[in-house]
């Protein structure tokens, strides 16, 4: 399938009303029925207007994060549309991509029951 890349730029403290900007677009490509959204903490890292962000031991406020979505051009659409229309400053790239699942079907997961005492009673 032919669809985009689409990758949100910003800061672990960057916040957009009560939740953080990650947070936020978490939520709206939930809300649109994105699935597949990856989130990626990022050491250090040089904003568009030149500033160093960067996680530090004790403080990881302005550590960078990147919130990336394989997403249909309509999907893509629908989400630069959200964050454009709630005024959510963020820098984002968008990239043409190639995507799809290989392996057939995906394995199916065993419940698992749980004894108090440990072990799987069945």
């Amino acid at each position: 399938m032919n669809g985009y890349q689409l990758t949100f730029y910003t800061e672990h403290n960057r916040r957009h009303d009560h939740r953080t900007v990650c947070e936020w677009l978490l939520h709206e490509a939930s809300r649109l029925g994105i699935h597949g959204v990856s989130v990626i903490n990022c050491a250090e890292g040089t904003g568009h207007a030149g500033a160093h962000h960067g996680a530090h031991l004790l403080n990881l406020a302005d550590q960078p994060v990147q919130i990336i979505l394989a997403v249909t051009e309509d999907e893509a659409q629908r989400m630069l549309e959200a964050v454009e229309a709630e005024h959510v400053h963020v820098f984002y790239t968008r990239t043409p991509i190639e995507f799809g699942v290989l392996g057939g079907e995906e394995p199916r997961k065993e419940k698992k029951h749980l004894s108090i005492f440990g072990h799987n009673p069945h």
